[in-house]
């Protein structure tokens, strides 16, 4: 379909969306900031319409903007409550975005029955309601996205679907059947949510829907009130790339609470990665059941492994961090203990679980027993990484002081009396075995499976640059085979450059690269230990570790945010609010803020937050404990310190841990 000279689907490339922040009615400041987005990159610019004086400011901005040389990119009004502002917005626009939880639907928290007599009158209303705006974009030849929100769908949705991925599509089939009935077909949607799991299943669910009743619209692809920072690009990168990964989208938009500039590189970066990935003809439809349901999550069984340390596997154990350290393997034991308790000092609450350490070289090798002691206060786990030419070394090896450590091994296609041995050596020698192998090499060995104890063992697939499949389909491919093996080894999810989406440029964006990769997994359920491997920040790999796994909503190590992108309808500051809420409560392990600019989507989106905090009106915030609103107008400058007062008396307060000073 075209939005305006903009074509999204079919063949199309990735389109690049973001959104002004500026007041609407200032015209001025508001093309200021269209002509930064087009300059970096920008393909699609939203601007927000919240009320009918700022529909018809459109008509300069659209006059301005195409002045200065910008007529081929599309402008689109995002429209709430009003359908008055959109009837006038669409006339100078080439896109209007409809919520449909908020457009001529209601929103009020209210629990009813709706017979099926209540539920086709309701319909009949909205039909009704919605059908002006249709007819006119179908005059003018506008195209529309029907934009569904998971923090805004309304109480009829809410009461017969409740706040699920089936009531969020729901809520769009119903306003696109509407659309059809008139043969307005220009439509994009969209169904967005601050949880990427929640936002993985509603897109592919609304996919299914739409081929059950032969539609094949394009989508809008965005994680919403992702926050800022990287956290914000760790939550978009993983509801985003999963989402890439399966081969769906055809527009996005990385909603950051930031300047809008910022948004455009990272969406850019997700596009470029997915493109390289498609071919003209299109996915591979598979035609066997998959074993991974894509509509509900469910954690992958497998074996409880009990680790190093108190570190356990398992359906109900959080996947497990695997990191590398700075130090010279070759370094005497005393060195190597002190590199190994300051990194995890400095690591605070993400703390490596299973420390990296490799034997390549033969210095390496030296005074195992002793080196291995002088980590064991650390760590509660070192994983060995044995290369393909010292593998039988391992047999030779005296492993005292190791049991319960993980050696990892490379192994391939004929290797099945070399891997016969290393199974029932390490069995004997209270070591866990992590195979590392192409998914088709693991159905080669079923037969190894049946006759050795294996009950030790773990699985991974660190990349193979021959293959022809994308680092989320090798992963998907291995849990694939071990479910038809009915082998439940636990699965580590390696983030290396052989297994990145871009080898060339994997130290360049490893963020994106590895919350693509592992949050997509992790989302389906697969994953029971990860690792992001650099050799660029230690640190910040293990960081980044944890905190995909928080994205996920697979383990949590730090507080939580859910904070909306500004646009011209925020109330107050975004930015720099958001940052003095962080400051003041990033220490509060376990609790979700929300930061919302208004109530279009703030007290939807805060459904699983503990506190909100939530523009009610000019310079005045309203405080939220989930979803009931127990302080109103509160004058914005005292406000911060109202909500940390709220926290205290929820008792979910604990005050900033002293700050340790290095002996």
């Amino acid at each position: 379909m075209m939005i305006g000279e903009v074509g999204i689907g079919g063949n199309f490339p990735l389109a690049v969306q973001s959104m002004t922040t500026t007041p609407t009615l200032d015209v001025a400041a508001t093309v200021r900031q269209c002509l930064a987005l087009a300059e970096a990159g920008c393909d699609i610019i939203r601007i927000t319409a919240q009320n009918v004086k700022a529909a018809e400011a459109l008509r300069d901005i659209r006059r301005e903007f195409s002045a200065a040389g910008f007529t081929k990119i599309p402008l689109v009004a995002d429209i709430h409550f009003l359908p008055a502002a959109a009837m006038e917005a669409v006339n100078w626009v080439e896109k209007v975005r409809i919520n449909p939880g908020n457009y001529a639907d209601k929103k009020k928290f209210q629990q009813r029955e709706y017979s099926d007599s209540d539920y086709d009158q309701e319909l009949e209303r909205l039909h009704e309601a919605f059908s002006p705006i249709v007819v006119r974009c179908k005059e003018l030849g506008r195209a529309m996205r029907i934009g569904t929100n998971h923090g805004s769908l309304s109480d009829r949705i809410m009461n017969r679907y409740g706040d699920t991925p089936l009531g969020m599509c729901e809520s769009a089939l119903e306003f696109l059947r509407i659309a059809r009935s008139h043969g307005f077909h220009d439509i994009v949607l969209s169904m967005k949510a601050s949880n990427p799991k929640v936002m993985i299943q509603a897109y592919r669910l609304i996919v299914a829907k739409m081929l059950a009743e032969d539609m094949h619209y394009p989508l809008h692809l965005g994680v919403t009130e992702a926050g800022d920072g990287d956290d914000a690009r760790i939550k978009s990168s993983i509801g985003i790339g999963a989402l890439l990964a399966d081969g769906l989208g055809d527009t996005l938009r990385v909603s950051l609470t930031e300047d809008p500039i910022a948004e455009v590189p990272v969406a850019r970066q997700l596009a470029d990665k997915a493109m390289k990935l498609w071919t003209p003809d299109g996915p591979n439809v598979r035609k066997e059941p998959d074993p991974v349901d894509p509509y509900h999550f469910q954690r992958r069984p497998v074996r409880t492994l009990p680790l190093g340390g108190s570190l356990k596997t398992g359906a109900l154990e959080p996947p497990l961090v695997l990191s590398r350290m700075n130090f010279d393997p070759s370094a005497k034991a005393e060195m190597i203990g002190s590199s190994v308790r300051q990194s995890q000092r400095m690591l605070k609450d993400a703390k490596v679980e299973g420390l990296l350490w490799p034997l390549a070289e033969d210095a390496a090798w030296e005074d195992l027993p002793a080196k291995r002691a002088a980590v064991e206060p650390h760590v509660p786990m070192v994983v060995w990484e044995i290369p393909a030419a010292r593998r039988e070394q391992i047999l030779t090896t005296a492993w005292a002081g190791c049991a319960k450590d993980l050696l990892v091994v490379p192994c391939k296609a004929g290797e099945v009396d070399l891997l016969c041995r290393l199974l029932r050596f390490t069995a004997r020698n209270d070591l866990f075995l992590a195979i590392d192998a192409a998914p088709e090499v693991f159905a080669e060995y079923a037969a190894v499976w049946a006759e050795e104890t294996a009950d030790h063992v773990v699985v991974t697939s660190s990349g193979d640059s021959g293959s022809n499949v994308h680092p989320v389909g090798r992963y998907r491919q291995l849990a694939e085979v071990l479910h038809a093996l009915r082998w439940n080894a636990p699965i580590w999810i390696r983030n290396t450059r052989a297994n990145a989406f871009d080898p060339q440029d994997y130290f360049g964006d490893q963020l994106i690269e590895a919350s693509m990769l592992t949050g997509a997994l992790v989302c389906d359920g697969i994953g029971d230990l990860i690792s992001v491997e650099t050799v660029t920040d230690p640190r910040r790999a293990s960081n980044l570790a944890y905190d995909i796994l928080q994205g996920c909503r697979a383990r949590t190590s730090k507080t939580e945010y859910v904070a909306c992108p500004s646009c011209g309808r925020t109330l107050f500051d975004l930015q720099t609010t958001t940052q003095r809420i962080r400051a003041a409560t990033s220490h509060l392990k376990g609790v979700t803020i929300a930061v919302m600019g208004c109530i279009v989507n703030g007290p939807g989106e805060m459904a699983d937050a503990d506190f909100g905090y939530v523009g009610g009106a000019p310079g005045k915030i309203n405080l939220y404990v989930g979803k009931e609103c127990v302080q109103y107008h509160i004058p914005a400058e005292q406000a911060v310190d109202s909500l940390i007062q709220l926290i205290k008396e929820h008792n979910k307060w604990t005050e900033p841990p002293a700050i340790e000073v290095e002996a």
